[in-house]
């Protein structure tokens, strides 16, 4: 496939200094333990993971933009089973944090508390700083023999130093608190509690009357000096009566809000009109990954995501201008990412523009003859299908022949609705069908015709490893029969990028 031209970067892909540790701004697809074994020890300022929950539950996950359905396994024989396969990769995640770091652990019910046992023995139980409780849901409707689960618990840890990184968060105060607290206005509309300016333990020093009114016994708290000042500002509430005692004004314009506690709330799950939903099933709001990333970082720090599924994280992290790692087991969640990477955060997919501190790059994923061989069919359909610039089937069985659609420039993936009083027009596509095996035959083609004639397709693409020659005999008389045309395609051709021709 012709080779597209790197993207300029935007406002939204700064440069940032690079670390002179490790590369930074790098998807990595493949194991995170055999990763994770290739970074130095405390390297990293923050790492968030979400990784499969013990919950014995299986997804059917919509892909994002490409809606690709696929199974997504959280199984695990039991709970034994689970923390002896996540164990390991804390090890290596602990390894790698910085002493000033955080470690952000997210889980369900299922197998929480003994990820907290996992945790303490391993960063240490004095370094666990909370349990963070966030409401990802409401009641469902079936649970009628006990409470309804609502909600995820975040284990917040640290590295071990007393000054790690923490920023605190503030949220606005409710209209209920506002209406008690703050129902004094100023003559200029804004909205005002008081504080009393006595001090809490006797300061002789400061016994000093002002504008008539006298001092507590205990003294005022602040000095004549810092009275006049605030007196100049307009920030001081003076009683009617002198006998009673001045306080100073906090404008509700001026203060930060509520800190926020252990339990959050306010941030909605991702529902199924979301702007941001990607389909993938345990796919977190971005607002909840900026909220730590905020908390535990500052700009520039680096951020690892060690299970990061569709890179919300990365995403989050790029957005407020922090380096970052991410590794997922799946080539094809590590091509969703850097799609969203490159969509969303305007950062271009380039070495070059990586080099010079302005691009991402995604190593390691599996694009030999040989590792495509093997990997799962939904992951080689997708790797083909997104390889030529289609959008894969949003269903994997019962396809009906097509693993995946190529939207000609005239057309749209998705086309506007029909306007009252318009004729119905034909969406205008074009089929791909993907097969892992070493040659496609008559009976495969034969089959992918019926689909075009039944679905009037004028050109479809195919994919395999290589083609018996009544395969491509059938495809020519197909095309003398019917004037459609059908574009055999190898995987060795699309590796070597020698496609564009065939795509015109």
């Amino acid at each position: 496939m012709a080779k597209k031209a790197a993207a300029k970067p935007t406002a939204a892909s700064p440069r940032l200094k690079s670390s002179s540790l490790l590369d930074t701004r790098v998807v990595y697809c493949g194991d995170n333990l055999e990763s994770l074994a290739k970074l130095p020890d405390a390297c990293v300022d923050l790492i968030y993971i979400d990784p499969p929950f013990n919950s014995n539950r299986n997804y059917e996950a919509f892909w994002g933009e490409t809606k690709e359905k696929r199974a997504f396994e959280d199984r695990h024989e039991n709970t034994k089973a689970y923390i002896d396969y996540m164990r390991p990769r804390c090890v290596q995640l602990a390894r790698v944090l910085k002493k000033t770091g955080s470690f952000y652990y997210h889980c369900d019910s299922h197998a929480s508390h003994y990820v907290k046992v996992m945790l303490d023995g391993l960063l240490g139980e004095n370094n666990f700083q909370n349990e963070i409780i966030w409401k990802r849901t409401s009641s469902h409707s079936d649970a009628k023999r006990k409470f309804g689960d609502q909600s995820d618990s975040i284990m917040f840890y640290t590295g071990g130093d007393a000054k790690y990184t923490f920023n605190p968060l503030y949220q606005p105060y409710s209209q209920e608190y506002i209406k008690s607290h703050y129902s004094n206005v100023d003559a200029d509309g804004r909205q005002y509690t008081t504080r009393d300016l006595r001090s809490p333990s006797p300061r002789p020093n400061l016994t000093y009357e002002y504008k008539g009114y006298k001092p507590h016994p205990n003294g005022w708290s602040i000095s004549r000096e810092v009275m006049e000042k605030l007196d100049a500002e307009g920030k001081l509430y003076f009683p009617k009566d002198q006998d009673g005692r001045i306080r100073i004004k906090n404008y509700l314009d001026e203060m930060p809000g509520t800190l926020f506690g252990n339990v959050w709330d306010d941030i909605e799950p991702l529902n199924s009109q979301a702007a941001e939903r990607l389909g993938y099933p345990t796919q977190k709001p971005l607002a909840l990954l900026e909220r730590m990333i905020k908390a535990s970082s500052n700009e520039n720090d680096i951020v690892l995501d060690a299970f990061c599924g569709c890179g919300t994280a990365l995403v989050a992290a790029q957005n407020l201008k922090r380096q970052w790692i991410g590794i997922d087991i799946s080539p094809t969640a590590c091509r969703v990412m850097a799609k969203r990477l490159r969509d969303v955060c305007g950062l271009p997919e380039s070495e070059p523009l990586w080099r010079a501190g302005r691009g991402f790059v995604v190593r390691d994923l599996p694009w030999t003859v040989e590792k495509l061989r093997v990997i799962p069919p939904f992951e080689f359909e997708n790797w083909a299908v997104i390889a030529l610039g289609g959008i894969p089937n949003k269903v994997q069985v019962g396809d009906m022949g097509v693993d995946g659609r190529i939207f000609p420039v005239s057309s749209s993936a998705a086309p506007r609705k029909q306007q009252d009083g318009e004729l119905g027009l034909k969406e205008r596509w074009y089929p791909i069908q993907v097969k892992q095996k070493d040659k496609a035959g008559r009976p495969d083609i034969d089959a992918f015709e019926a689909m075009m004639m039944r679905e009037d397709c004028e050109k479809g693409f195919f994919v395999s490893f290589d083609y018996s020659s009544d395969a491509l005999q059938e495809i020519e008389s197909f095309f003398k029969r019917s004037h459609k045309v059908i574009v055999a395609l190898t995987v060795q051709e699309i590796l070597d990028e020698h496609i564009a021709k065939k795509l015109a």
